[in-house]
């Protein structure tokens, strides 16, 4: 993949690594809230896993007045990412992000 584009609302920045867009996503978007459950998550692909490992497609597609194409689209950016990502090196990251600002 030639960079790794964040897709919430009109940000259109670029990314080399699936890692540096995760957190681009988590610390420089507000978070999503769940319209099936009300939490709070960080947006994006944070938002995507939560919202097919916490619920179901049928409670997505409800919700959010989604079609089968979107929810095979968000299951395929899900599955990329977390064959890609080193997704314990994000989460460490945002760990000591946090740890500095507190």
């Amino acid at each position: 993949m030639a960079g790794w584009r964040c897709g919430i609302d009109e940000c259109e920045q670029v990314f080399e690594t699936v890692e540096s867009l995760i957190i681009h996503q988590t610390t420089e978007h507000d978070k999503h809230e769940c319209q099936v459950c009300g939490t709070l998550v960080p947006d994006g692909y944070f938002a995507i896993r939560h919202m097919f490992d916490e619920h179901t497609r049928a409670q997505y597609v409800r919700a959010y007045d989604g079609d089968s194409a979107a929810v095979r689209r968000r299951e395929e950016i899900q599955q990329e990412i977390e064959t890609t990502a080193d997704l314990s090196a994000v989460v460490e990251e945002l760990d000591s992000r946090s740890q500095q600002l507190g």
